[in-house]
């Protein structure tokens, strides 16, 4: 059935673990050209990451679907990247004006979707389509945090991309949360 479809693309996702921040989701329609180096975006370095980046957004069809941390606090985060997942199925079909037949999910999920689909666990790196969408959908994440954080610089976004680092951590103990802190989550999912 897969060699029978025209537009198949790789979905996956960034920021399922930050303590702050949106997740993201990105979907890369498959390609027959290759840009060397591509692999899943967490065996990269930062620098590769943003190279390959430009060259993906550059050369290839492409959505993205972000969705917000008080959303996230809404339907829990699982819920919240399913989301993020059609938004950027959605994104894709409407820039490029394409029909998808297939999707290649990193993961185990499905996602709500009138598509074929297929999630396979580890596809980021057994899947060209999906390293190109764990780039795109990393170096997005990583561009909004760092926005983020000239909007809060006390807590050092740019640096740690809103995971719990130790110094994050310590940051939250000083401050308290903020606007984009996920507040269903550890620590201050006692604070409820």
């Amino acid at each position: 059935m897969l060699k029978e479809s025209k537009h198949i693309i790789g979905i996956d996702e960034a920021g399922r673990g930050p303590l702050a921040g949106p997740v993201v989701a990105a979907a890369v329609l498959d390609s027959p050209k290759k840009i060397r180096g591509i692999k899943d975006s967490k065996l990269l370095s930062e620098k590769e990451r943003e190279r390959l980046y430009i060259e993906i957004i550059n050369n290839y069809k492409w959505g993205i679907g972000i969705v917000s941390p008080k959303r996230i606090d809404k339907v829990n985060i699982l819920e919240a990247t399913k989301e993020a997942m059609v938004k950027a199925v959605h994104n894709l079909e409407k820039k490029y004006k394409l029909k998808i037949d297939h999707l290649i999910i990193d993961g185990n999920m499905k996602i709500n979707i009138d598509i074929s689909q297929k999630s396979v666990i580890g596809a980021d790196r057994k899947i060209y389509c999906v390293s190109t969408a764990s780039i795109v959908a990393k170096i997005t994440r990583d561009h909004l945090m760092i926005k983020y954080d000239k909007l809060y610089p006390e807590y050092n976004f740019k640096k740690h991309k809103g995971y719990g680092t130790r110094e994050h951590l310590k940051l939250i103990k000083k401050y308290g949360s903020c606007e984009i802190h996920r507040k269903s989550f550890k620590p201050f999912d006692k604070d409820k």
